[in-house]
């Protein structure tokens, strides 16, 4: 049998409405491979599975989906990977109910990578969405997978931030792969699928259910070695993709904000239940002991003596990018990237209203005036 012959029986077992994936798994436990669940008897089926599964094996026919999915997989950067494929999500078989069959588009290459999870308020504010693009893309320089699940806001703003550096993004969708869901972020779901991946395990044309959502956040949790969540109120899913993190094992992380915003207080809620409280990328690159973050991540700015001189612009008040732009008589550019730099090494922290501190005193700045 080849590969496509072997993948139309999988296709076969997964097109089967009302059988989920707790009876694949069932099924490919007691018999082997799908093909070998096809060539069992009705008895052997319904001693597994019940009647009611083992008529549905033996009288639905779903030759037309198998074809029209063997048909997308052709295309390219289009992959249809299986429980037995190698390049399946070695961590996805981790978690209690990992779905039989996944539909990708992009790189298989980020599948097997060290990953994690960034999610939030679909409504955040503009500092969480400003955290979140800059944690992603220096969490995505230090070669971590960022994963999210291409809804708007924080999770939108993760993917941008993540495709702005490496590129090394995954999205989890809750529809079909053809149906990109939000419209909103056709052009994003576009980039990603170029750079990055994108995952569903649901058939093709699968519309978007409420009920997709909670099956997809249980993959973004387990495809990644922590959760980080940016803003998210008491009520988000976002909560609920954490606590799935915990109870598979994975760390859950969560960065806090002003106890007057709403969109902190799912934050707040995590950090009071045992998440790490985040300030910076080191604290999650520390928690997670990832060692392989490049050397640019944990020394100075290549322009030393401009950072030591922004450094003194600032103080140790609260400032305003606008403010260290005069300040300093650098560009807003260049004061940008700097700050990126002194964030992710710690010695600056962001603040709500697009504010910035520092917070480390490791370093006497030169009395130069820079301006």
């Amino acid at each position: 049998m080849n590969a496509a012959e072997s993948l139309a029986y999988w296709l076969r077992l997964t097109l089967i409405p009302g059988i989920g994936g707790e009876t694949q798994r069932k099924l490919l436990t007691a018999f082997g491979p799908p093909e070998a669940v096809f060539s069992a008897d009705r008895s052997a089926l319904r001693h597994v599975v019940g009647e009611k599964a083992a008529n549905l094996l033996i009288n639905t026919d779903n030759q037309a989906g198998v074809e029209e999915a063997l048909c997308w997989s052709e295309k390219p950067g289009h992959h249809l990977l299986c429980l037995a494929d190698p390049e399946y999500p070695q961590a996805l078989l981790q978690i209690p109910d990992p779905p039989t069959l996944v539909y990708v588009r992009g790189r298989l290459d980020l599948l097997n990578t060290a990953a994690l999870a960034m999610i939030g308020s679909r409504n955040p504010t503009p500092q969480g969405i400003t955290n979140a693009e800059r944690f992603a893309a220096a969490l995505a320089e230090a070669r971590l997978t960022i994963t999210s699940g291409l809804a708007l806001g924080i999770d939108a703003a993760a993917h941008r931030g993540a495709l702005k550096a490496s590129g090394n993004t995954v999205a989890f969708i809750g529809t079909g792969i053809d149906r990109l869901y939000p419209a909103a972020n056709r052009d994003l779901a576009c980039e990603i699928a170029a750079k990055g991946t994108i995952i569903s395990e649901f058939r093709l044309g699968t519309p978007p259910l409420a009920t997709n959502f909670p099956r997809r956040n249980r993959l973004i949790a387990g495809f990644s070695r922590g959760a980080l969540v940016v803003e998210a109120t008491i009520e988000s899913g976002s909560l609920i993709t954490a606590h799935r993190a915990a109870e598979q094992g994975r760390e859950v992380f969560a960065i806090p904000g002003s106890i007057h915003s709403p969109q902190s207080r799912g934050c707040h809620q995590l950090i009071k239940q045992g998440a790490k409280l985040v300030e910076t990328v080191q604290d999650v690159l520390d928690e997670l002991q990832w060692v392989s973050a490049p050397a640019q991540l944990m020394t100075p700015p290549a322009n030393h003596d401009k950072a030591d001189g922004l450094l003194l612009n600032m103080g140790f008040d609260p400032c305003a990018l606008d403010d260290l732009v005069e300040r300093s008589g650098l560009t807003a550019e260049v004061v940008s990237v700097m700050l990126l730099h002194l964030e992710m090494n710690g010695e600056v922290g962001s603040l709500p209203g697009g504010r910035y501190q520092r917070i480390s005193q490791n370093r006497e700045p030169p009395l130069t005036d820079y301006s």
